[in-house]
């Protein structure tokens, strides 16, 4: 019996290393829907990125962020959460993010601070250090195209999450 448990518990920490293995070191995560104007910024900056094939780097994106989205972190050494904004100056923020149990935690839709907590939550260890990029939108109109201010803000914002990249990676 000790044979069998001891077996299973073996390939766990096989899986385990396996998965850390195969897991990115970075991961940029964007959110936001492509069908309702600058409110692609995020899913557009991660394509850009995804085109690159850039080494060591993971990109997914969704509508929104939710709490089985704290899985993704798993076995990160950083994660850049990317998300279009009316709240930041033009062209774009970068800034470290921490866990925070906010007002979005009970909700349908997540802040990145929230997603970091229910990785603490469910984990019951410190998350990989994370920043959320905001970039600036203008027009979240249904079926609107990106703006033309928004794709300018886009382009910093895509040469501001290489340096920040190549700057992780050194």
């Amino acid at each position: 019996m000790n044979s069998i448990a001891s077996t299973g518990h073996e390939r766990r920490h096989d899986a385990a290393v396996e998965d850390a293995r195969t897991t990115a070191a970075t991961l940029v995560f964007a959110w936001g829907n492509p069908g309702r104007g600058d409110d692609a910024l995020g899913p557009l900056l991660v394509e850009a990125l995804e085109a690159l094939g850039l080494p060591g780097v993971e990109c997914l994106t969704d509508y929104q962020l939710q709490v089985e989205h704290a899985l993704d972190l798993r076995g990160r050494r950083r994660v850049l959460f990317v998300d279009a904004s009316v709240d930041v100056a033009a062209p774009c923020r970068l800034s470290p993010l921490a866990p925070a149990r906010d007002a979005s935690f009970s909700t349908h839709a997540m802040s990145p601070a929230a997603v970091l907590q229910v990785y603490v939550d469910v984990e019951g260890e410190t998350p990989p250090p994370a920043w959320l990029l905001a970039i600036r939108g203008e027009c979240w109109a249904l079926g609107a195209p990106p703006s033309p201010a928004a794709m300018k803000h886009l382009e910093e914002a895509l040469a501001l999450a290489r340096r920040w990249i190549d700057a992780c990676a050194a």
